[in-house]
């Protein structure tokens, strides 16, 4: 596993929660803890995104793997994406823009 930046995560999260709320509960439901009931990106290195989930009103923390390589920031987004998309599938519902 390699860490990216803090300066990075901090970036790549804040976008995430800020803009993306409803992929980050699809990606965790779709993954992880399908009752999920909210959940927010709070990290990520080459292996996995970080979230912490609301399940049953317990916060907990999931790691849910990349489907492919993560190297470098650039490719941070073509995983989330690639995620997002995969859960909307997984999900059975329609998927939203990016």
């Amino acid at each position: 596993m390699t860490s990216f930046d803090p300066a990075v995560v901090a970036a790549v999260t804040r976008h995430m929660n800020d803009d993306h709320t409803g992929d980050n509960l699809h990606i965790v439901r779709a993954f992880a803890e399908p009752a999920a009931t909210d959940a927010r990106m709070t990290g990520l290195d080459t292996e996995a995104g970080e979230w912490t989930a609301t399940v049953d009103g317990v916060v907990k923390t999931v790691r849910v793997p990349w489907i492919g390589q993560v190297t470098d920031r650039p490719s941070i987004r073509v995983e989330v994406v690639a995620l997002c998309t995969a859960a909307y599938e997984r999900l059975g519902i329609e998927p939203s823009g990016h």
